[in-house]
């Protein structure tokens, strides 16, 4: 349920650093995507690994899915705003991922799991946003959470800019999840044309947009479609605000850096190659499928 929410005074908001453009690739059996945040951005954005953006209505792109694969030592956030996905994994959860709804997957330790559309046509669309572990959570117990578009609360600002808040907090609502060591911010923002909107967001932060409809204005800097914008990490400032010439859906993501070593192999993403090669030996010798290794 919405609630009409007053954004926070931000008097100094962040400026662009730097703006970005995806690059077009493949993954699982073929899936067509868009790669966002890449491993050379990884030590910028920590704690977050990668972004993907999928988008299409032609079923060749999409429809063989993403067959069992392992992943160890982060957390994988998919936020599907149109399609369906079946989701299985060697802990023994399922769930149908749908318009709307987030799927938030915990590795920890060692996981299995697939995704398979369960439509034949029609556009599927969304985003994968991979969260790093801290070095002592790598090797949890895998978690995993549907969380129906319902319950994500939502808000509403006086210009009538709808807020769906996934994780953290913005403008005094909680998200569906929180992380301590973390502290993911993760929103979906739809701003009408002529609007403008503004959050508060931790000093410490590393954060960024990703503008998926329309464009947005951030001070000097237009933001359009397709690109990521990297805000600067600026002593004294207090959140971001936007400001819509057009109709535009952004989501905004930050998180406070781990500051850890990262070494990824694919999958994994651990703080030691020497991890990496236990992940690799674990995974060939089925240990991700024992829910009790």
């Amino acid at each position: 349920m919405n609630q009409t929410t007053k954004p926070e005074a931000v008097t100094h908001p962040r400026t662009v650093e730097q703006i970005v453009v995806g690059r077009a690739t493949s993954d699982g059996a073929g899936v067509k995507l868009t790669r966002v945040l890449t491993q050379s951005l990884q030590q910028r954005l920590d704690p977050f690994l990668m972004l993907d953006v999928f988008k299409s209505d032609n079923p060749d792109d999409y429809i063989a899915g993403f067959p069992d694969h392992p992943h160890r030592g982060f957390e994988t956030i998919t936020y599907m705003l149109a399609g369906r996905m079946r989701h299985r994994d060697s802990a023994g959860h399922e769930g149908l991922l749908q318009s709307g709804d987030v799927q938030w997957m915990t590795a920890g330790r060692g996981v299995i799991h697939s995704e398979i559309p369960e439509q034949e046509s029609g556009v599927m669309e969304g985003f994968q946003l991979w969260l790093n572990l801290p070095a002592r959570h790598k090797m949890i117990t895998p978690w995993y959470r549907d969380i129906r578009s319902a319950n994500i609360p939502r808000y509403v600002t006086p210009e009538g800019v709808s807020v769906g808040v996934i994780a953290g907090s913005s403008n005094g609502v909680t998200g569906a999840v929180v992380r301590d060591e973390t502290e993911p911010i993760y929103l979906d923002i739809d701003l009408p044309a002529g609007s403008s909107f503004s959050t508060s967001l931790p000093a410490m932060h590393n954060a960024f947009i990703y503008v998926y409809r329309g464009k947005v204005q951030v001070g000097e800097k237009a933001v359009e479609a397709g690109h990521m914008a990297i805000f600067a990490n600026v002593p004294g400032s207090d959140g971001i605000s936007l400001a819509a010439p057009e109709s535009a859906r952004v989501i905004l993501v930050s998180g406070q850096p781990l500051g850890e070593p990262i070494v990824q192999y694919g999958p994994f993403v651990m703080n030691t190659q020497i991890e990496i090669d236990q992940a690799i030996n674990d995974f060939r010798k089925g240990h991700f499928a024992d829910t009790n290794v």
